[in-house]
Formats: C-alpha cells, structure tokens, sequence
C-alpha cells in the first residue's frame, strides 16, 4: 500500500538522539511543514534541531496527491462572508506566495514540478460556482465559471486558477532535507519545562515548533477540541486518458484528479476516520465504469487534520506556552499549508512582523457548528462500550476492516490490529481492557 511517491525515492536517512542536547528551535515532527521550518531556519542562521519520532516524511506526507494551489475547495466565499474581504484576501495571497515560493525552490531541485491549472467542479450545483467566482473578483482574483472541463463526465461548471502547479513531493524533500540537523527514531514521549524527553536523551530548547501533524500537547490550546481528521482515498491508473490540469469536486464526498507521468492518480472516498466510508472500491467503480481499459498500479491513503473553520492552525500554540509555536489543521492542502506555515513560522521565531499571522492564528473564535459535532463525537465515543480503548483520551476505537486498523473516530489516532500506533495524537499503543 506504498504511494507512488515512496518507490520511486531513496530517502536521506539520520542519526537518533544519544544523549542531551541543547538547541535555540526545536522542531518536533520531520513532514514537510517540519523539514520546511528546519530548512528556512536554517538559512536565516538560526539554531534548530528537528527531531523525528520514526523516518522523515514516513506520514502524511508520503501518500499526498501533492497539488500546490491556492484554490483550497470553494473557500473564498464563505471566508468572505464569515472573515471580511481583508483577511479572505490575505489567505489568498498567503497561498499564491507559497505556491511562487515552491516553483522558486524547484527550480534547483529535479522534482517534476509542473505549472497546471487547478479546477474546483460541481457536477449539478452552477450557483454555488458563480458565487465563489464572485467572491473572488471581489478580492481581486478575477477568473469565470467554465462550462466544460477535461473530466470524462458532465458538470455544471468548474471554476479555474491559472498558474497553481504540482511535483513529485518526496524528491522535493530528499534534495531539501539532505544536509538539515535532523535526528530520526527520536520520539519525544514527554515536555518539561523547556526540555523535550526521549527515550536515549533530552533536548533543551528555548523555542519548539510542534510540526506534529495533530498537536500531542492535551493540556494547552483545546486542539483535541478544534480537530477531527479525515481519511481519503487514492488509486493511480496506466492507461487512462491523460487530463491537463488539477481537479478537485467542490462536494465534500467528491472525488480530485491529477496526473504524474504516464499515470491518472484519482482521489476520493473519504470519511471522518473511524466511520464508513467509500475507500477505494469506491474508486475502483468509478475506475471501471469511465476507464475500463485502465490497469490499477498503485493504492493508498492519507489522512488530514481537519479545522473547525476550513483554515489552518500557524502560530503561537496557545497563551500559555508563548515560546511554542504550532502547524496543523491543514484540511486537504497540506503541502501549500506546510509552506505557509514554515514561512510564517520562521518570521514568528525571529519576531519579524508578518502580515498573515492573524488569519492563521490558533486562538481565534472557536464558536463554530463543527466544535459541537467534534464534541458529541467524543462523548458518544467515551462512553461507548468497548475493550479497545485509545490512550490519548480514552475513547472507543472502531475496527476498520479494509485497511485493518483499529480507528479513533474522536480525534483519529489508529492502531494495527497488534494495537501498535499509525496515527497519531495517540503517543503509545492501544490500551485493552478487561
């Protein structure tokens, strides 16, 4: 179940921990938002060490579809509505800087990095496409409904964005990550004051970045409250018809499109982890039925750390640990998210003003439906009868019969079927009881 991404690159690899160390900026976490802060770090001079509880990148990020966009869903209305025009603006030009700052970074690195432009579809729904065209042209970016795309099905439109791009992630990251300061199999099970505890030694710090992917801190910032994540599906396909751009469906049930090489990799299926959801065979019917010529080389699955408002979570952790900074809630766009994050982050490090540290802020307003749902949730779930219990919080998990694994469906730690972590925010493995 590797990504096509994982057979095709070797990896640098590094040292563990052995012994105590000291360090300015500790990033605990090696994804790409965590090898991006160390890399941007790194070439302001600052001191830093990234420690990685397994190998780097071994997570999220190495089963991506990797599009580098802008165009997250059909967000710039409803950020107009609940955000204003200055601050809808101000995440768009947040993103369209990090996806400049990818292709500027590329053009060093052999990674397939390709401009394309994106496609954000809805199969019988032209109004709700006319009102995030215009809510764009109100802040500034001016593009039109299409009435027709590349896809082998009918739609009632698609709105684009020019100019988005997307690459081959992991040899983006093995060039990038090769001569950071980065220890690996260091798991930090434990923070004191200042200190990060594992099991062959310490790290002193004066600054932690928290590039976790859910936050493993419980006691500050309510994320096990302002988080739920989401599992997603995705196969990749020989022989299918060859598509141009980027296409995602604006329906949250919706499938994304895009293509490497010779391949159509398709994405879909989601659910909220530890519920029912499509999976690949739901991929797989819709493979058989528009490309029946095509053959299956690849399936995977990744999962996202899912916000209360559809914006990420970059800044400072919470009011009380104002020398911790965190990256996460990235919905499904983690690789422009982890950019924006790494740039903002290391501004906040060095107390550079930035103009985007508002819209990310974690502790903005949390009074949204979705903090009520994530709620019930984990009532439902801890009071829910089962012998499989999840030691982050003490929920009941679900078994997941197709990818094997017990799921949280509070906030989505997994297990395997031995009860060895996958997922976190769980830091140890699953708890039986009797």
């Amino acid at each position: 179940m590797d990504s096509i991404w994982s057979k095709s690159v070797e990896l640098p690899h590094f040292p563990s921990l052995k012994g105590d160390v000291k360090t300015d900026v500790l990033i605990i976490g090696g994804g790409i938002a965590g090898v991006l802060c160390a890399h941007f770090l790194k070439v302001q001079g600052v001191d830093y060490i990234l420690a990685e509880g397994r190998s780097i990148c071994s997570g999220t990020t190495k089963n991506t579809t990797a599009k580098i966009t802008a165009q997250h869903g059909l967000i710039y209305h409803k950020l107009l509505k609940s955000a204003g025009a200055e601050k809808a603006a101000l995440y768009l030009q947040a993103n369209q800087d990090s996806v400049k700052k990818y292709a500027e970074l590329c053009r060093e690195i052999d990674c397939d990095f390709q401009w394309k432009t994106s496609y954000v579809y809805s199969l019988d729904n032209r109004e709700i496409l006319e009102n995030e065209a215009e809510a764009l042209r109100k802040i500034g970016f001016y593009t039109e409904v299409l009435d027709t795309t590349g896809l082998p099905f009918s739609v009632a439109g698609a709105v684009a964005f020019e100019n988005q791009a997307q690459f081959h992630p992991l040899k983006f990251l093995a060039e990038t990550a090769k001569n950071l300061n980065i220890f690996e199999h260091t798991f930090v099970k434990e923070l004191k004051e200042n200190t990060a505890v594992t099991d062959e030694g310490s790290i002193a710090f004066k600054k932690a970045i928290f590039a976790t992917h859910f936050p493993i801190d419980n006691k500050h910032g309510l994320y096990f409250l302002k988080l739920y994540q989401h599992r997603s599906y995705v196969i990749a396909l020989k022989n299918a018809a060859d598509l141009e751009g980027m296409y995602v469906d604006e329906a949250r049930g919706g499938m994304s499109f895009r293509t490497y090489q010779d391949l159509l990799l398709i994405g879909g299926g989601g659910h909220r982890t530890g519920k029912k959801g499509g999976k690949w065979q739901e991929l797989r019917d819709f493979a058989w039925k528009y490309y029946p010529q095509a053959e299956e080389v690849g399936y995977w699955a990744a999962q996202d750390c899912m916000s209360l408002d559809g914006l990420p979570y970059i800044g400072r952790y919470s009011p009380g640990m104002s020398n911790c900074f965190v990256a996460t809630g990235f919905q499904k766009w983690g690789i422009t998210s982890s950019m924006t994050a790494a740039r903002l982050l290391t501004d906040m490090i060095l107390e550079k003003e930035n103009p985007y540290e508002e819209v990310f802020d974690p502790s903005r307003n949390m009074m949204k439906p979705q903090l009520l749902l994530n709620g019930c949730e984990a009532i439902k779930n801890l009071f829910t009868i089962s012998s499989k219990r999840c030691p982050h919080m003490g929920c009941a998990l679900k078994w997941n019969r197709q990818e094997q694994s017990w799921d949280c469906p509070c906030h989505g730690s997994r297990f395997d079927e031995d009860g060895e972590v996958l997922d976190n925010p769980a830091n140890g493995n699953m708890k039986f009881c009797k």
